[in-house]
């Protein structure tokens, strides 16, 4: 199959042939047939987070099951599905505890000494990147790395699921629990962000301001559900925030990763707000409260993916796109093939576009 291959980190993936495995007993093969262009690969392909090589990024993606394990009894040949990086044992304390996102999965990867499910032709093992690799023509998984959904859905768009709208959408749901009527201020409008503005006007928020430094993408989050847009760069434009919502908002998400976002995410709560930080920020930075926020009963969280909890989210948010609820068409600004990948990543790196999608 081909594949795009990271090599060495800051340089440009190559499209190449791969071999894949044959499923072992609860693993899914899986034909890919769209993947979202995720700016958190770019923290792998650039080098910022890091991670072992070669391997093959994408983790955002949509297919029809080829193949399943002796074991596999949630999904047959022929089931559309969406993949999840935040794949879960079932077992542990997270999951046992309905924490699935923050399972570590160790049980759902190939014990260490079994053959690679990813290889070069010639049988040097390839790397699996965050349980799935799915820039490339066949995805092997374990069952609980992915979720069947209903077959009328367009898997161009049910791809975004996998990723974007769980994180910014899951965010609203389950971290947030956000009561119809309270304010939202989403800081960052690329696919996490959007998602999380169109799930704010899903949930009934009152007042949805959506902030980024793109004009593109400021009408993007209007289109989406936002009440009013902001430039993040005009003078006090946290001020100008705090003004327009009577004191602040009760909810501040933080979707692009930069440290700056997040000191104003925690700036605009009003009192016993809760800022929500998503983006992959540098790994030696960090965000805090002062004595005053705290005073003030703000409250500050992560959300990893959302917290999602993947094989009950999915279904419902098919849910809602097919009812005309959740906007994915507009989020998905560029169809492309593999073959072009890598000027999708340097597109995103530019901040063009809410979604590219690469399709098989």
């Amino acid at each position: 199959m081909k594949a795009a291959l990271l090599e060495q980190p800051g340089q440009p993936l190559t499209v190449t042939d791969i071999t894949v495995a044959d499923p072992a007993p609860n693993e899914v093969l899986i034909r890919t047939v769209a993947c979202g262009l995720c700016h958190s690969d770019l923290h792998f392909i650039d080098g910022a987070y890091p991670h072992r090589l070669p391997a093959i990024p994408g983790h955002e993606a949509a297919g029809i099951v080829e193949a399943v394990g002796s074991q596999v009894q949630r999904l047959k040949k022929g089931d559309a599905v969406v993949t999840c990086l935040s794949v879960f044992c079932g077992t542990c304390e997270f999951c046992v505890t309905g924490r699935m996102a923050l399972c570590e999965g160790a049980g759902t990867r190939r014990p260490k000494g079994a053959p690679s499910r990813l290889s070069r032709p010639d049988g040097t093992p390839v790397h699996q990147m965050l349980n799935l690799s799915a820039l490339a023509e066949m995805m092997l998984v374990h069952e609980n790395a992915c979720v069947a959904i209903r077959p009328d859905m367009p898997l161009d768009r049910a791809a975004l699921l996998g990723c974007a709208v769980t994180t910014g959408a899951g965010t609203v749901f389950n971290a947030c629990k956000l009561t119809p009527g309270e304010s939202v201020a989403v800081i960052g409008c690329g696919g996490v962000g959007l998602a999380a503005v169109n799930a704010a006007k899903i949930a009934g928020a009152g007042r949805i301001v959506a902030a980024d430094p793109s004009p593109e993408k400021r009408d993007l989050a209007r289109a989406m559900g936002a009440t009013d847009v902001i430039d993040p760069a005009d003078e006090d434009a946290a001020g100008t925030i705090i003004e327009a919502t009577r004191g602040g908002v009760d909810h501040a998400i933080e979707a692009v990763g930069r440290p700056a976002s997040a000191k104003m995410a925690v700036k605009v709560l009003r009192r016993g707000g809760t800022a929500t930080i998503l983006g992959m920020m540098p790994l030696d930075q960090k965000v805090g409260l002062s004595a005053m926020d705290l005073l003030s009963g703000k409250k500050l969280q992560g959300a990893l993916m959302g917290m999602n909890r993947f094989p009950v989210d999915l279904p419902r948010l098919v849910d809602f796109y097919l009812a005309g609820q959740l906007d994915l068409d507009t989020m998905v600004t560029e169809r492309i093939p593999l073959d072009r990948v890598n000027e999708g990543f340097a597109r995103l790196r530019e901040g063009d576009g809410a979604r590219t999608v690469v399709i098989f």
